[in-house]
């Protein structure tokens, strides 16, 4: 089955109309035939970034459930500095925790396609056995 990992500015997108990437991203997860996979990071963050929009953690926590999203928390002590030694390799693109997570997560389960906005980060992160990230949509 195609596994396909979800970053924090694809789900926001998602539920603001307004986002520039908006139609795209909602073509991609219309028509998406497979397990979405994120982690417990990049729901927080998507929480704080829609926390404004009308019904937005409602409509967002809706989607998770709609589409079977396979949440991962990854937040044990060492995941958690694994993550931060991630944020220090990469602090010159920068990456954030989220980001560090969702590295960790290709690395757990062998999956490097990655719905994403961020281009410039996950076109540098490579996981710990060196593979590069397959970007769903290509922005930022």
């Amino acid at each position: 089955m195609r596994t396909c990992l979800v970053d924090t500015g694809p789900f926001v997108s998602y539920l603001d109309r307004k986002d520039p990437a908006h139609t795209d991203v909602a073509e991609f997860l219309d028509n998406f035939n497979g397990q979405l996979s994120t982690t417990g990071a990049v729901i927080g963050e998507v929480m704080y970034f829609i926390s404004e929009l009308p019904d937005g953690p409602v409509s967002f926590a809706e989607l998770l459930i709609a589409s079977g999203t396979h949440i991962v928390s990854l937040a044990g002590p060492s995941e958690v500095l694994t993550a931060a030694e991630l944020m220090y390799q990469y602090r010159d693109t920068p990456m954030d925790f989220a980001d560090a997570t969702l590295v960790l997560l290709a690395d757990k389960t062998g999956t490097t396609e990655i719905l994403t906005l961020d281009r410039r980060g996950f076109s540098t992160y490579r996981t710990a056995k060196g593979k590069a990230f397959s970007l769903a949509i290509a922005y930022g």
